[in-house]
């Protein structure tokens, strides 16, 4: 996010079995709780009374556990792509917009039949790369127009890097839909328009649950408006962070 970086000072973690921060001996053990615990322990590292929490994805599930456990330590909380709960109903409309997506293109780009069994295929813990792969092949999935500007983003799709391992923890579904309504540090909810897997209907159901918050779609995007459309993205999550 370079664009946001001109005007604050940005930390990004690498989660624990990814990038340089190092494995678990147990793949099971990939688990809210385990991503908590090494957040709790970077920010305390920091040594901030208060810091802007920004969470994407499955970020935004370890953003949201962590506002509720540990609200003293945020001044603010952005909630970026991702939803209150995950389980059997979620899983099942992301494949849906899959499926869609594959039956809107499949003509034109006969590879897109492969995403949707890409999409529910769990890695092999070991096979990092073969995780790389699959990401980098569904990946104009995660986008509102990839092939429309596919020079801009044909560089990045191919940096793309996976890690097979995290996708093994064990733990029930993420389910906070109880809890939300107790979280009184102010929240960003941002989604894009054309997010496939963490798109409006879960930024609606959290803006339900957290009525004070500030929802903002960003229009002609998917699950990366930052990379779509940073000018908007920064120009948002700035004015909510110095509001």
């Amino acid at each position: 996010m370079p664009e946001l970086e001109r005007s604050t000072t940005v930390v990004y973690i690498e989660p624990v079995g990814t990038g340089a921060s190092g494995r678990l001996a147990d793949p099971s053990g990939y688990t809210l709780a385990t991503y908590t615990h090494f957040l709790h322990a970077v920010i305390e590292h920091l040594g901030l009374t208060e810091v802007a929490l920004l969470g994407h994805s499955h970020g935004g599930f370890v953003a949201q556990r962590y506002a509720l456990d540990h609200p003293e330590h945020l001044a603010a909380l952005v909630l970026y792509d991702t939803s209150p709960v995950t389980g059997e109903e979620f899983w099942a409309a992301a494949v849906a917009r899959m499926e869609g997506f594959v039956r809107r293109h499949v003509d034109e780009r006969p590879e897109v039949a492969t995403y949707v069994g890409d999409l529910t295929t769990r890695p092999d813990p070991s096979d990092d790369e073969g995780a790389t792969a699959v990401l980098r092949a569904i990946a104009p999935a995660y986008f509102h127009d990839y092939w429309g500007r596919e020079k801009e983003f044909a560089a990045g799709r191919s940096a793309l890097r996976m890690y097979a391992a995290p996708a093994w923890g064990a733990e029930p579904p993420f389910d906070v839909r109880g809890e939300l309504s107790r979280l009184a540090v102010p929240t960003l909810i941002l989604v894009g328009a054309d997010d496939f897997i963490c798109g409006p209907h879960w930024a609606h159901m959290t803006h339900q649950l957290l009525p004070a918050a500030r929802l903002v779609t960003l229009e002609e995007a998917g699950h990366l408006g930052h990379i779509e459309h940073p000018e908007r993205f920064t120009e948002v999550v700035s004015d909510f962070l110095t509001g």
